[in-house]
Order: C-alpha cells, then structure tokens, then sequence
C-alpha cells in the first residue's frame, strides 16, 4: 500500500519527449520564454551537444510560491513534476516543444557550474 505519491525520475531535459505521460520527472532546464497568459514557463538545456529539445512548463500550481525573478530569461531552474498532453488549444506551441510538464515544484539551481553537471552525467553520476 503506497503511503504517498511516488519518487521522481531524474531525467535530462532533452529525454523528456520519452517520457510517458503521467511520468513523475525531475529535471532542470534554462528558462528561454515566459508566457503570463498561460503560465508556462519554456526551457531549454542545449545537452547533449546538437539536441534542440524545449519543454513547456505549466507553473499554475505554484504560482503563489514562486520566488521573484525564477521566470527570467536565462535563470537556470529545477523543475518536479508530471508529463502530461499538451494543450489541445495551442496548435503552435505544441508543435515548438517537446514535451509538456506540470510542475509541482521550481526551485532556482544556484550557482551551477553547467559543465560540471553535463560531465557527471556523461560519467553517469546523475
């Protein structure tokens, strides 16, 4: 008997597409566009090298919670949440992403060093 929702799955961001719908992920991404309208956030994290992977993020959850200055271009973010369909509303931005998230949980990465983590991925750390 499950005494709670379930562990994560630590993925790269360009894998989610993978990702079955209804997946619990953990990821982290750069936010390259913010829609106020829509609440989602779009990331990138150009890695592995030649991947153009962008995942819609819907923050509607934790909007309320959501630090200042975490929707900024360029802030580097982790991100707990499900895989789910994407908007069926939304021809266009379906089509420019890869995959669709609803967060439950953004938190700001803090002082990252980018390459370090790629590294401990490829070596298989992460």
């Amino acid at each position: 008997m499950s005494r709670g929702p379930g562990a994560s799955k630590l993925c790269l961001l360009s894998s989610l597409p993978d990702q079955r719908i209804g997946e619990k992920v953990r990821f982290l991404g750069c936010v390259t566009a913010y829609n106020t309208g829509t609440a989602c956030l779009t990331l990138g994290h150009v890695y592995p090298k030649d991947t153009n992977v962008l995942v819609s993020v819907n923050i509607e959850l934790v909007l309320e919670t959501l630090r200042p200055g975490l929707a900024r271009v360029g802030e580097w973010l982790n991100i707990i949440g499900y895989v789910i369909d994407g908007p069926a509303d939304d021809a266009e931005t379906t089509r420019s992403v890869g995959a669709h998230v609803q967060a439950l949980m953004v938190w700001s990465t803090g002082p990252l060093d980018i390459q370090q983590y790629e590294r401990e991925v490829e070596a298989g750390f992460l």
